[in-house]
């Protein structure tokens, strides 16, 4: 399923900043209709950052939730930082 989520804030407030109510905003509408402004026509207004909005989504289109993998776990190291890759000439 598509829902379409428009945001009113830039990539800084909208991904970086944590999502407090009341700091931004996010307009939703659940149709989908042909054109932005019939959108416009049918949407409404939320506080807040459509993260939470985004995880409730996501939720529903998947299985459940998995527990995280600890970083590195059954990984060996390659080699000592800062690694060769670093020191490659292009």
């Amino acid at each position: 399923p598509v829902q379409y989520v428009m945001a009113g804030s830039g990539h800084i407030a909208g991904v970086v900043n944590p999502p407090e109510k009341g700091k931004y905003q996010y307009w939703t509408n659940e149709a989908l209709p042909p054109t932005h402004e019939d959108w416009l026509e049918g949407v409404a207004e939320h506080p807040g950052s459509w993260w939470p909005h985004w995880g409730r989504w996501l939720g529903m289109q998947s299985d459940g939730m998995v527990p995280a993998r600890e970083p590195g776990e059954g990984l060996k190291v390659i080699e000592d930082a800062p690694g060769s890759f670093v020191r490659v000439k292009s």
